[in-house]
């Protein structure tokens, strides 16, 4: 057979080293050479002697809750071999977490990670029970973190002398070391959401960067198990 889907663009070569790679840019291959941990449900395909295991759901086992309200179980896939991830089309993007690094994200984004990598739930600081009860993932180490996000992210700096305000529901990630708090105002919820409701955002202050998606959360399907 020969047409545009068997070109080069869209055929799989093999893994040319172990880790993680991009696909394309919606999908993330994995070459596994041991342990790698993936958000439940991603795996789309895999070729190899693989084993896939469920992770439990204490805390251990689970990304706890996130801005959406959303666990995020994870599995583990061990061996060697192939596999590829992906998340309803999202855009899929690859970090490189270093010694000394902190990258504080939002469950809901991650997609697949180094076993390498440690993670830690934590509320977010300043936005406690009364903001709704803000939970990320804290990653260190040193290794790879696959990300998704739904459109191409925007990365905005942060300095002592320009603070960042950021939608709750648009929020990826942010560096290590900014501050945290919540900011309410209501004429910005007015304008915005044309509505008197009363809006509230997340500051962030200090020097680092934070990411965010270009949309609002969108409802969460059931997780398949």
């Amino acid at each position: 057979m020969k047409g545009d889907l068997f070109s080069s663009d869209h055929m799989v070569q093999p893994a040319v080293a172990p880790g993680m790679s991009l696909q394309n840019a919606k999908s993330v291959k994995y070459a596994v050479n041991g342990e790698m941990l993936a958000r439940q449900g991603a795996m789309i395909a895999w070729r190899g002697a693989l084993q896939f295991e469920r992770k439990g759901q204490g805390v251990g086992g689970m990304l706890k809750r996130a801005v959406t309200g959303e666990g995020l179980p994870l599995m583990a896939v061990r061996g060697q071999g192939e596999a590829w991830f992906a998340h309803e089309a999202q855009n899929c993007f690859i970090v490189d977490v270093e010694p000394g690094d902190v990258f504080t994200v939002n469950g809901r984004n991650v997609l697949c990670f180094d076993a390498s990598l440690s993670y830690e739930i934590k509320t977010v600081k300043g936005a406690g029970i009364s903001g709704g009860g803000l939970f990320n993932s804290v990653f260190t180490g040193q290794g790879q973190l696959g990300l998704i996000c739904e459109g191409n992210p925007l990365v905005i700096p942060v300095s002592p002398q320009q603070p960042v305000f950021v939608d709750t529901d648009t929020v990826v990630g942010w560096s290590a070391h900014l501050g945290t708090s919540l900011h309410r105002s209501q004429s910005f919820g007015s304008m915005i959401r044309g509505g008197s409701g009363e809006a509230v955002q997340l500051k962030l202050e200090g020097n680092g960067f934070v990411v965010v998606r270009p949309s609002e959360a969108t409802p969460q399907k059931p997780q398949q198990h």
